[in-house]
Order: structure tokens, then C-alpha cells, then sequence
């Protein structure tokens, strides 16, 4: 009985696109650091993954608070990137082989990929959509208690201008 229960379980959370593990504190943290800092996800989709960037030099970030994909298409796309759209391909081996969308680099046709600020491991890029599922992608817009929550609670700088 205990193995249809999580049978059903996990199947309730891959439909609704919600992260297929739960992702305790460490894995948030984590994440949170994968965006902000290795990944520097926020320079382009802004610290609260609402699209306002960070840094006016960088492409513009789509919003991710109102993004429809899937976890496996977040995935994927932060490992392939989006050619000819600003959005860096994470995978060192992007474009190789042809992982990404079936494509090798010479399939591009002139498309440019940004080269990201550091490349991730799968288990990164896992934990990094884990945590943007968790605080960001379909949570609505940003407000003071998101913030806080977002933060690891407490009182951050950056959440006193939110209402």
C-alpha cells in the first residue's frame, strides 16, 4: 500500500511540474547559491527570477516567476542553453554530441551561444531548478514575506521596499 502511495505521490508531482524530490534547506541554500553566485542566473533574470536584471550589460533574462516549463524542460534548457537568444548552454559538453535538442554545434547555422560564467554538473543544475521550482517558478510576484522566505527569513535589505 505504502509503494502506490508514493507511486501516486510522485506521479501527482511530476503532472504539476513540481520538483520530483523534496528539496530541504541545504539543497534551497545551495541553489540559491548556484543562482546567485556560480551560475550568476540573477545578472539576467534579476535575484527574484522576475526577468529584472541585475546587470544592464547582460541579455535580457526571461521572468521565471511566470514560466510554464516543466522541471525535465528547465532542465534542459539551463544544460542547452537557447541559442541565438542570449541564454548560455551549462553543460561543458553542450553542442558535442548531440544532447542538446539533437543538435551539434555545427546544426546551429550561425546561431551564437553565450558562454555562461561557469559550466554545472547535472546534479547542480538539478538542485538549481529544485530551488527555482521552489521560490520562484509559478509563486507569483515577489512581496515581503516571499522575500524574507527567499532570504532563509530574517529581515533582508532587499525585501523592505516590497509591500
Amino acid at each position: 500500500m505504502r509503494m502506490v502511495f508514493a507511486g501516486a505521490l510522485a506521479l501527482s508531482a511530476a503532472l504539476s511540474g513540481a520538483p520530483a524530490r523534496g528539496a530541504d534547506a541545504g539543497d534551497l541554500a545551495e541553489g540559491l547559491r548556484l543562482f546567485t553566485q556560480k551560475g550568476n542566473c540573477q545578472s539576467c533574470h534579476g535575484w527574484a527570477g522576475d526577468g529584472r536584471k541585475m546587470d544592464n550589460q547582460a541579455p535580457d533574462g526571461a521572468n521565471l516567476r511566470e514560466s510554464q516549463l516543466d522541471r525535465d524542460n528547465m532542465i534542459m534548457t539551463i544544460k542547452c542553453g537557447r541559442p541565438g537568444r542570449g541564454m548560455p548552454a551549462y553543460d561543458r559538453l553542450a553542442y558535442v554530441d548531440a544532447r542538446c535538442y539533437g543538435q551539434k554545434k555545427a546544426d546551429l547555422k550561425g546561431l551564437t551561444l553565450a558562454d555562461p560564467p561557469a559550466t554545472l554538473q547535472l546534479r547542480e543544475i538539478e538542485t538549481l531548478v529544485d530551488f527555482m521550482f521552489a521560490k520562484m517558478v509559478k509563486q507569483g510576484a515577489m512581496d515581503r514575506a516571499k522575500c524574507a522566505a527567499y532570504w532563509g527569513g530574517g529581515d533582508a535589505e532587499v525585501c523592505r521596499e516590497l509591500k
